[in-house]
């Protein structure tokens, strides 16, 4: 008798704790959701979206609406949603009980704006891929510009860089890694500041400090764009403290294992 009573007892509790979960579940998925927690990652000092930005699409998508119940709230379709987003490189969408929700989003990270012949801007991202941006505040992006007439819409330098058909008439891998280059390196980032394409294919840089002009010529490999800006450095370091800032109009890189730097009064 006194099995049996133990065994209704733990069967009783059992259904009590179920019926207590199935009503609290229930309570869970009618409850109104929040305003989401929203955190936006951002490496470096350019942010390509922040929290109104993001919190604003959301409502305009109408991927959620304010006080909507927890179960009509599908995360799994949000995180899809933004993470299509080109300035999002990656997102994390979860639920928490009481109604609280996070969106966290880590974003790309700017590294150049290429202006395109046909008037379009472009950022170009760490990853090598090119984002469509209207509005962005830039602190210090390096700039290109000049006979860019390939297509820039959402590609990837990358894939460029490893398919040979590509890159022997794109010019987007070069710019990848010029930009690359100079954006990873502190000296060459205060002191470059504009990239010009020359209709033949070769860049021109413009220092933001002298009044001279750099021809950098191609930037088919990454061997090749670290010694041309290596030769620039030791030239920056030894040369122009020395010679004057003024004395040269432009300094040449194109040549191998040599710069070649002309004269300002030099009568030609």
């Amino acid at each position: 008798m006194k099995k049996w009573l133990k065994i209704s007892l733990l069967s009783m509790l059992a259904l009590i704790v179920l019926v207590l979960w199935v009503l609290g579940r229930n309570m869970e998925q009618q409850r109104p959701m929040n305003t989401p927690k929203l955190l936006v990652h951002v490496d470096g000092a350019d942010a390509l979206l922040n929290e109104t930005e993001l919190y604003n699409r959301i409502l305009n998508e109408h991927w959620f609406v304010p006080n909507q119940q927890s179960e009509s709230l599908d995360v799994r379709k949000i995180e899809h949603e933004i993470r299509q987003m080109e300035e999002v490189n990656q997102v994390r969408v979860f639920k928490m009980l009481g109604g609280n929700w996070k969106i966290e989003v880590w974003l790309r990270k700017p590294i150049a704006r290429i202006f395109a012949k046909n008037g379009k801007s472009y950022y170009l991202d760490s990853d090598g891929v090119t984002i469509t941006k209207s509005q962005l505040h830039t602190a210090n992006l390096l700039l290109f510009s000049g006979e860019i007439n390939e297509p820039l819409f959402r590609q990837d330098a990358i894939k460029i860089i490893n398919n040979d058909s590509l890159k022997n008439i794109r010019k987007l891998d070069e710019i990848y890694r010029i930009s690359n280059y100079v954006c990873n390196d502190p000296m060459l980032h205060a002191l470059i500041g504009q990239v010009y394409l020359e209709r033949g294919g070769e860049f021109v840089l413009t220092p933001l400090v002298g009044d001279f002009k750099i021809r950098f010529g191609t930037a088919y490999s990454e061997e090749q764009v670290k010694d041309k800006f290596t030769r620039l450095k030791i030239f920056y370091k030894e040369g122009l403290p020395y010679e004057g800032w003024d004395k040269y109009s432009e300094i040449n890189l194109m040549y191998d294992g040599q710069i070649v730097c002309r004269n300002r009064n030099k009568v030609e």
